[in-house]
């Protein structure tokens, strides 16, 4: 099968008004009460395809306003099937599906929607939560649920929900469903599904394992690749790679959050044991901060990200699956304590702020003393192509010299790293420096 693709023109971005775009009145002037009146690239791409039901594959950075492309679409489909739909017909009807790879962001795309469209009823199915409420909310049917595959392939095989009547399916972050291990249940889903409906699926990425997934679900698809839109992040993220032992990560971040005048700070890092261990760090030198990760109760991490949004805690620290679905208005910074496994984690990572046209920045903190750290983000930063020149702050300088073949290769700023391992000469190389 093959794609009609669709890039847009970035060169002079026209903005347009989302009721020019074909939604209705109402709906638009919902979305503008929300602070959505002009559109983003990705709305005006996405949207009037979408209403006129075209099977679409959008591929969109993280923070570009993606959720309101497919939500105003799903939306405007409801409101008008439930003004044309005849008397005969039960109320509420199960016709459209967002498949998402976490709770947060769930539970974020239903409150979106439920505030756009409040006369519409929205269930969100997600895991982690007794099944037994959301059974409840799902008696006498939904016009929309946002879901996790797992806790939805639960619902079907207890028969509180259907899907025969389906007509639109949304997948989220397509890339991370696939990633994070969702492949099965995602394909035991879609075998549920009617013959007939429309299909949109939005990326950060197109994988292997994406596009395989599109090729299979979608029908005569327009594919908007708005990928090139990244190369704008710079323009509203500034980033930064400060390169300190790693002993001295976390009295670094103190030292930031003093000096930058950020009024919150999101702060990544690889596990659940770092996520506690650093914000009971913070929270000893008296800053308000709460760990975030997957083996918290639902109801704490609820609660943890509330406080969050309003300012009651100045720092939280995430494990990259806790944080997902995170968007916190003007966030100031992202600080990757640990850094990110990949290029696309660290796309996802950074663009938690910057968001919306606001400006941000993303500090890196490369480990002097970890062999391969240094290889590591300039890997990343081949991925993005784009180059971030390394800071030392005074008081933190590192005392290590790594030995791995990158300390040497970044001391030129044209030079790349092919992945080998040291060769005899680099670790001679490096052995004098560290004993000249």
């Amino acid at each position: 099968m093959s794609f009609v693709h669709q890039p847009p023109d970035l060169s002079s971005k026209p903005l347009q008004t989302l009721q020019t775009l074909g939604l209705l009145p109402p709906l638009a002037q919902a979305a503008a009460k929300a602070g959505w009146a002009d559109a983003t690239a990705v709305q005006a791409a996405a949207i009037p395809p979408l209403l006129q039901g075209r099977d679409v594959l959008a591929l969109a950075p993280t923070g570009t306003g993606k959720t309101a492309a497919y939500l105003l679409p799903l939306l405007q489909r409801l409101l008008q099937r439930n003004l044309q739909a005849p008397r005969s017909e039960p109320p509420r009807l199960l016709r459209a599906l967002v498949l998402a790879p976490t709770r947060e962001l769930a539970q974020q795309i239903a409150s979106v929607g439920r505030r756009l469209a409040p006369e519409l009823k929205c269930v969100v199915a997600v895991g982690g939560l007794s099944i037994n409420p959301q059974m409840m909310a799902l008696r006498g049917g939904a016009h929309w649920v946002v879901a996790t595959p797992g806790r939805l392939l639960d619902l079907l095989a207890q028969n509180a929900l259907h899907l025969a009547d389906l007509q639109l399916l949304v997948l989220d972050e397509a890339d991370r469903l696939l990633d994070l291990g969702f492949a099965d249940e995602v394909g035991r889903l879609l075998a549920a599904m009617p013959a007939q409906h429309q299909t949109a699926l939005f990326s950060a990425t197109l994988p292997d394992s994406v596009k395989a997934l599109a090729e299979r679900v979608l029908r005569d698809p327009l594919w908007l690749d708005l990928a090139p839109a990244q190369t704008s992040m710079p323009d509203a993220i500034h980033q930064r790679a400060i390169v300190v032992d790693s002993a001295r990560r976390t009295p670094l971040l103190r030292h930031l959050i003093a000096t930058e005048g950020w009024t919150r700070v999101l702060v990544f890092v690889a596990t659940q044991h770092a996520s506690e261990q650093v914000a009971d760090k913070l929270r000893h030198a008296g800053l308000p901060a709460a760990a975030l990760h997957g083996q918290l109760s639902q109801g704490r991490r609820s609660q943890v990200l509330a406080d969050f949004h309003q300012g009651l805690l100045a720092v939280l620290v995430a494990t990259d699956l806790a944080a997902r679905g995170i968007d916190v208005a003007d966030l100031p910074a992202v600080v990757n304590h640990d850094l990110p496994r990949s290029a696309v984690d660290h796309t996802h990572r950074i663009g938690r702020t910057g968001r919306a046209g606001a400006h941000g920045v993303a500090v890196s903190l490369i480990a002097a003393d970890v062999p391969g750290s240094e290889a590591h983000f300039r890997l990343i930063e081949k991925r993005q192509a784009q180059r971030v020149p390394r800071e030392q702050v005074p008081g933190f300088e590192p005392k290590a010299v790594l030995t791995d073949v990158s300390t040497i290769a970044a001391a030129d700023p044209h030079g790349g790293i092919k992945g080998r391992r040291p060769s005899k000469k680099d670790k001679l190389r490096a052995a004098a420096l560290r004993h000249p």
